[in-house]
């Protein structure tokens, strides 16, 4: 199997730069597996977990909070508006995300930004769901 470069960044640091097989990433319009040779796209990512599978076989996953992913035929760069190893994720801080996420939505005045608040509260809701599992 073909690999690639796939880097993980936040604005905080550099999570992941190495070479992998394949990564599974929570693009806003579905999951999306990228591999080796991939088409050039662009995406958003919305809250959830991104799965990479290294050279190696090993398999790594990383909570992000949105961001964007530019993919190419030799590489995949993620980056994320804030992005946590799984492993040391805290379900309490999705809890908090969520609950600021709720008081902004009742001081919301356009239409317009109610409704990405409640999308956004609803892929945290969803993402939440998810971490409890881990």
């Amino acid at each position: 199997m073909a690999d690639f470069n796939f880097e993980l960044v936040s604005p905080e640091r550099l999570l992941l730069s190495e070479r992998v097989s394949e990564v599974v990433i929570p693009a806003t319009d579905g999951e999306m597996t990228v591999m080796a040779n991939h088409a050039p796209t662009m995406t958003t990512i919305k809250p959830g977990v991104v799965t990479v599978k290294a050279a190696d076989g090993k398999v790594s996953r990383y909570v992000v909070f949105g961001g964007f992913a530019d993919i190419l035929p030799t590489g995949c760069t993620l980056l994320a508006e804030s992005a946590i190893p799984a492993d040391e994720m805290d379900p309490a801080a999705v809890q908090k995300r969520i609950d600021a996420a709720k008081t902004e939505l009742e001081g919301a005045h356009s239409d317009e930004h109610k409704s990405r608040l409640e999308q956004f509260l609803a892929e945290l809701t969803h993402l939440n769901g998810i971490v409890v599992a881990f």
